[in-house]
């Protein structure tokens, strides 16, 4: 998804001038085509992650279109003030590109872990969040995004589904239909969820946008299989538990919502490792899913 996004967004600096990049060190070797190009709209700010979201705040006030990338962690959680301000306060638009999803980076530690960053963006309003699921969601979802004017958050990780499935409208995808239960899988769980549950009789639906989240079209999948409805996010888990409520909420149902637990396991481990604690693994979501449906 990095590779992808890099040759996406040189391209997208080459052929728009209203765009901007500013990095802070993460990726700048290989964005140094484009600022050999561009050295005016290519800017480094340095490990100065505060001061990569104010530049791009700063730029977006000018007419600019700034796109923002570092890990996830430094972008959202440590630059938080400044995206709330400079962008939100200010009535800023632009596009903010992450890697290091979640534990993407587990042996770095800690500090590189960054599963709360969905759930912090939607604290703000007006934020489209974008969890592309495999490398070939990503340009189209990267022009979209920055072809647009408000701001948005595309969500990079080194996790891949087997294949891409949506585009940029946002719906919900079924790919597979079942009576006793919707499952939402988000971004690069859905090859997890498929494996997971196989010969269950349950709806399959996949979608790389969390905000605005599809409520019309769980609407409809859900009213098939008695409203209820299981969430799987490669982040926080019950981060999208709200628009499920909100979708529904002049209608009983079930949520469970499945994604990384609210644990500091105090390992750092590889990500297989934190699939593992965070029972994200295609049998552990089984047993999770499998013992959530009612009798039927």
């Amino acid at each position: 998804m990095r590779e992808t996004f890099v040759a996406g967004t040189t391209a997208i600096l080459d052929d728009d001038p209203r765009t901007a990049l500013v990095l802070a060190d993460i990726s700048a070797a290989a964005f140094e085509p484009a600022r050999e190009r561009h050295p005016d709209r290519v800017l480094n700010v340095g490990i100065r992650e505060s001061l990569l979201v104010g530049v791009a705040g700063g730029l977006a006030q000018t007419g600019l279109r700034p796109i923002a990338h570092t890990y996830a962690p430094f972008l959202v959680e440590r630059a938080f003030e400044q995206i709330k301000l400079d962008f939100g306060n200010q009535d800023g638009n632009g596009v903010l590109v992450s890697v290091g999803a979640s534990y993407d980076n587990a042996q770095a530690g800690r500090s590189h872990h960054a599963p709360g960053d969905v759930a912090l963006i939607d604290t703000l309003p007006g934020w489209e969040i974008r969890v592309p699921g495999h490398p070939d969601e990503v340009g189209p979802l990267l022009r979209h995004a920055v072809g647009g004017d408000g701001s948005v958050y595309l969500r990079l990780s080194t996790r891949s589904n087997d294949t891409a499935h949506a585009g940029t409208d946002g719906r919900l995808v079924p790919l597979r239909t079942g009576h006793r239960a919707v499952v939402v899988a988000v971004g690069p769980m859905l090859s997890a969820v498929l494996a997971a549950t196989v010969g269950l009789d349950v709806t399959v639906a996949y979608t790389n946008t969390v905000r605005p989240f599809d409520g019309a079209g769980l609407r409809e999948l859900a009213g098939a299989v008695g409203d209820t409805v299981i969430l799987v996010e490669p982040y926080l888990a019950g981060t999208s538990a709200r628009v499920v409520d909100d979708a529904l909420l002049d209608r009983p149902h079930r949520t469970l919502s499945l994604g990384v637990r609210r644990v500091d396991l105090h390992r750092f481990g590889t990500p297989a490792d934190h699939d593992v604690a965070h029972g994200l693994t295609p049998d552990a979501l089984r047993h999770a899913i499998a013992g959530f449906l009612l009798p039927g």
